[in-house]
């Protein structure tokens, strides 16, 4: 869905009753923290079908005083997961068709795919729910293609996620499709948490790097940073750091969770997917100056990150062409 520039996408977050917190938390954290030319790139309003206090799956009450008017207003609705998914709450479900008539970009959290399934928009989808409530999700809606071992799921305007940390890779998903990796990576890395991690296959698995733990290889990363296009081994970046491959080695794993080796072909990949996005470089190109060397080599560790080759990438998230 295109953004328009300088105009905040509007985004209604459906807290069923009751919600999940967590659930709750992760739209406000991430969309609150994207800017775009200084000003908020979202406006997110959490309603609910009876404004007012709402019970919590912790125990506690929370007060909602925004209603289902304000997924009529919305460009982008999110229904968080809930602990009754067996019964979603009809008003909820009249909303998410209504937004559905009305071509907006719709998304769960967790169980939040139960009202999804239930206004009839997985039919003959692609979709994912949190694993144990996979079966159950098949089971009472069979017309669904349901990927149970998936991070998320979209499906032209329709998304779905797993369960807790997924809603996050979800949200940061759209931020991505919205404004691009580096917005997305950015908010990542506000929020301390991964950086965007594709979701549509089980494959997707060594991407994320933890946050930081460390500074004694601060420097370090920040000059790799600048030389991603040279071609750096371990000697370099220990003989930078002023210490021996094997101390180097253990302090980066230590800080950064990784080896400096995997650290590097991290940064080089997301060097490259903001390369495809941002420019219309040809792919020898992007491959030199993200330190990947040739386009074949691009198109292999593009393809085992993302699942997509350079030019399917660059066609689905170039930001060139999208100023008004």
């Amino acid at each position: 869905m295109p953004v328009t520039q300088g105009t905040p996408h509007r985004i209604a977050v459906i807290a069923p009753s009751p919600v999940s917190m967590f659930n709750l938390a992760i739209p406000e954290l991430l969309f609150g923290k994207v800017e775009v030319d200084g000003r908020p790139g979202y406006e997110l309003a959490v309603c609910t079908p009876r404004p007012g206090p709402i019970a919590t799956t912790g125990g506690l009450d929370l007060h909602v005083g925004r209603g289902l008017d304000a997924v009529a207003d919305a460009d982008t609705v999110i229904v968080a997961g809930t602990g009754r998914r067996y019964a979603p709450d009809p008003a909820t479900v009249a909303a998410v068709r209504e937004a559905d008539a009305a071509d907006k970009r719709i998304a769960s959290i967790c169980s939040g795919a139960f009202v999804l399934a239930e206004a009839g928009l997985l039919d003959g989808r692609s979709v994912t729910t949190y694993w144990q409530l996979a079966d159950e999700l098949r089971e009472r809606y069979p017309a669904l293609d349901l990927k149970g071992d998936v991070l998320y799921v979209q499906d032209d305007r329709i998304m779905t996620s797993s369960g807790y940390a997924a809603g996050i890779d979800l949200c940061l998903h759209i931020i991505r499709t919205d404004y691009g990796a580096a917005v997305a990576n950015r908010v990542a890395r506000l929020a301390l948490v991964a950086p965007v991690r594709p979701g549509g296959q089980t494959q997707f698995t060594q991407t994320p790097l933890p946050p930081e733990r460390g500074e004694a290889c601060a420097d370090t990363r920040g000059w790799a940073m600048r030389n991603l296009d040279k071609p750096l081994t371990l000697t370099d970046l220990a003989r930078h750091a002023g210490v021996s491959v094997r101390t180097l080695t253990r302090r980066f794993h230590a800080e950064s969770g990784v080896s400096p080796l995997q650290w590097l072909l991290h940064q080089r990949t997301e060097r490259a997917k903001e390369l495809l996005e941002t420019t219309a470089l040809p792919m020898d190109q992007v491959a030199r100056a993200s330190g990947l060397g040739t386009a074949d080599s691009l198109r292999g560790h593009l393809v085992r990150r993302t699942g997509l080759t350079p030019s399917a990438y660059r066609a689905q998230f170039s930001r060139l062409g999208t100023a008004a």
